[in-house]
């Protein structure tokens, strides 16, 4: 992902196969209940990545109902494509949708917030393409110190390999203090938000396929050569031990935070 947050190619199918059941797949039906989806519903999810939030969406809204996903990476959309044709796949950045004004019923994001280059200016164009009345949802990760694994794992990234590595990894918790997320969306002309704070699990089949996830397919995608993968995982497996369980999964606490809000009439 880098900086941005994307992958490509074939960490677009290592995101897809190991981080949506690791991470966001217990989201998605969340993310849906807070923003009212409901039969016949116009829902537009930004930074959809492989579809996880756009497939949730399109069983809630039909049979009338229409979703679009949208994102900058082609290699997501490429995946959620061929897993559902009938979802309106675009490539477009959050900050320049390309919609007209009132468009959508409800706009929808799951954990992409954190890596839009304008934050408010992403927000402003949410709103900017939902009708008055129109349901907003959005979700990021909480702080980095409330999800221990992560915390733990950019700890042994900074000591193995300096604070670059490390900092990729602490991107996607940039602004999971809520009193960040309220200034952004204050800042982006949506002052009256609800923040719904939840608890969530990280669960990975083993330390390595942990690291895989993270090396190949999320944050450090491309980060890490070979040799240096296969010492993190060495030092992981010790290192991070307290995190796997006695059937040898890997599970940590991974809380998020759901913002809504209801567009005001003009």
């Amino acid at each position: 992902m880098g900086d941005a947050g994307q992958v490509t190619g074939t960490a677009a199918e290592v995101y897809d196969e190991l981080l949506l059941p690791a991470h966001f797949n217990q989201w998605a039906p969340r993310v849906a209940k807070l923003a009212g989806l409901r039969p016949g519903m116009r829902v537009l999810d930004v930074a959809c990545g492989t579809g996880v939030l756009s497939l949730v969406a399109a069983d809630l809204v039909k049979p009338d109902g229409s979703v679009v996903g949208l994102d900058l990476n082609p290699g997501m959309l490429d995946m959620g494509m061929r897993k559902a044709p009938h979802i309106d796949w675009r490539e477009a950045p959050a900050e320049a949708i390309p919609f007209a004004d009132a468009n959508f019923d409800s706009v929808v994001s799951q954990f992409g917030l954190m890596f839009f280059q304008d934050k408010v200016l992403g927000i402003r164009e949410m709103l900017r393409v939902l009708r008055p009345a129109g349901t907003l949802a959005v979700a990021v990760w909480d702080s980095l110190e409330n999800v221990n694994g992560y915390a733990a794992l950019t700890r042994l990234l900074s000591r193995l390999f300096g604070d670059s590595a490390a900092e990729s990894l602490r991107a996607p918790y940039s602004i999971g203090d809520v009193q960040i997320l309220s200034s952004l969306f204050s800042n982006a002309g949506v002052p009256e938000i609800k923040i719904t704070t939840l608890e969530g699990k990280a669960r990975y089949p083993s330390m390595r396929v942990w690291m895989e996830a993270d090396i190949r397919g999320w944050t450090l995608s491309g980060a890490l050569d070979d040799a240096q993968f296969e010492l993190l995982v060495s030092e992981a497996e010790s290192e991070l031990a307290h995190f796997v369980t006695h059937d040898g999964m890997v599970e940590f606490s991974s809380p998020g935070h759901i913002v809504t809000a209801t567009k005001r009439a003009a």
